[in-house]
């Protein structure tokens, strides 16, 4: 979690200071994620196998950081993350819902406390997002839902994950390849969406991969709730922003209803 928040603050601080444009960023973010975890396979002597790579998966992904970054030129990071995470826990419980899985009335009780705790964190202080990046945003959420779902399936998740990567270069370099009278970046947006690709992308979602077969759709989705709170806490970090009650009470009820959907999901 710490990783998905760690993407949208440097996202934002990217793309809101218009260090670099969103075309780029999103290339410069999926080429650097595969060519870690292509290394990193490498290092440990096991073959990538892309004749293995699921196409949908893959489009799921470039779907996913193509929609994120043209939605953070307009929205805040808080909101973006609260949009993009609210998605997908409507869309990973959803599709656990209509598989058969049947959340018990703690488990509800834990999302709804923690979809509380974002609403009080982000709602009443914040102004209508633009519809535009709100939509994107929202796509995005989808996108990694289905993501997420797909990674339940997945073996070995560093090989999985670097087939998606890998075949996600080449829609991404042809997005960047029609946008290029546009492209702009700058040494530091380029650092920023390197940073946000080898690091917190690549390596990031290694790991929710490999936990993920642990998580039933319900927990896996409520989890992921914490993000906004933690890009939250980020803005009070990198941007200096202050450290208010109600960011510390979000963060209770937040974290609270997360610790409620995780410990039901283990009892049962």
């Amino acid at each position: 979690m710490l990783a998905f928040a760690a993407n949208s603050v440097l996202c934002r601080l990217a793309l809101g200071g218009e260090l670099i444009d969103a075309g780029s960023f999103t290339t410069l973010r999926l080429v650097s994620g595969a060519l870690i975890l292509a290394a990193i396979l490498t290092l440990r002597s096991t073959p990538i196998e892309i004749r293995k790579a699921d196409p949908r998966a893959a489009m799921s992904l470039f779907a996913y950081a193509i929609c994120f970054s043209y939605a953070y030129i307009d929205l805040t990071t808080a909101t973006g993350a609260l949009i993009l995470f609210g998605c997908v826990q409507l869309t990973m419980v959803g599709k656990g819902i209509v598989d058969g899985e049947r959340p018990g009335t703690m488990t509800w009780a834990g999302i709804v406390m923690a979809t509380t705790g974002l609403l009080t964190l982000l709602l009443p202080g914040v102004e209508a997002p633009p519809l535009t990046g709100a939509i994107l945003m929202a796509l995005a959420g989808i996108a990694w839902g289905f993501y997420s779902i797909k990674g339940k399936a997945v073996d070995a998740p560093v090989p999985a994950t670097a087939r998606n990567f890998l075949l996600t270069v080449p829609l991404t370099l042809i997005v960047s390849l029609t946008l290029l009278p546009t492209i702009y970046l700058t040494w530091e947006g380029a650092m920023l969406a390197v940073a946000s690709g080898a690091l917190a992308s690549g390596i990031g979602y290694v790991v929710w991969y490999a936990a993920l077969p642990y998580l039933p759709p319900s927990s896996a989705a409520t989890v992921q709730l914490s993000v906004p709170v933690i890009a939250a806490l980020g803005g009070v970090v990198v941007v200096a922003e202050p450290l208010s009650l109600r960011l510390i009470i979000a963060a209770v009820l937040t974290l609270g209803g997360i610790a409620v959907v995780i410990r039901n999901a283990t009892v049962q």
